[in-house]
């Protein structure tokens, strides 16, 4: 189920790998945005597995989001998609 508004000029979209299993998301978004509108709310495990990480500020201040990117350490937030990325958890 996608969560994205309907009617919305949005560019081609793109494809991303995330845990191995694409996932269509739109050049422009933030990485969090997409996983969000793709229905991936969980981003990874804390310390406490009960409260997993996920994006929270959206704005690049908690950490909450961070996550592996083509093997690199980000933060999904301020991270924009692009074709082919790979994502894993942190």
């Amino acid at each position: 189920m996608s969560l994205r508004l309907p009617n919305v000029a949005r560019p081609a979209p793109v494809t991303i790998m995330v845990h191995g299993a694409p996932i269509v998301a739109y050049p422009g978004e933030s990485l969090a945005a997409a996983l969000i509108a793709a229905g991936h709310w969980r981003f990874g495990e804390g310390e406490d597995p009960a409260r997993p990480r996920t994006a929270f500020c959206m704005m690049g201040v908690c950490q909450q989001c961070l996550l592996r990117v083509d093997g690199r350490l980000v933060q999904a937030c301020l991270t924009p998609v692009a074709a082919g990325q790979e994502v894993t958890p942190a």
